[in-house]
């Protein structure tokens, strides 16, 4: 399982830089987007503050980035990095 719902962001790079734009660095986001749910929670925020801190939106803050973030992802690349999303989105369907 997940640590936060930052670890659902690492799964969708791509959301990320295209919601932060010109300035997004990828590469300073620490683990896989295969596997989101091996990434430290001590990681998560920290990497999303060094990822975003040079684009015009600033460095990540729950706050202010955080729903908007999760309006973006895309569920089908979470659980592809999630085997529990992937079984708890299977359930959901289910019912």
């Amino acid at each position: 399982m997940v640590q936060a719902m930052e670890a659902w962001f690492f799964a969708d790079r791509q959301a990320l830089a295209d919601y932060y734009r010109k300035g997004f660095r990828p590469n300073a986001l620490r683990g896989s987007d295969r596997d989101i749910e091996s990434i430290a929670k001590s990681d998560l925020e920290q990497s999303l503050k060094d990822a975003s801190v040079a684009t015009t939106k600033g460095p990540y803050r729950k706050a202010r980035h955080g729903f908007d973030l999760l309006s973006e992802i895309d569920p089908r690349k979470v659980e592809a990095g999630s085997p529990h999303a992937a079984s708890f989105h299977a359930f959901l369907r289910s019912v």
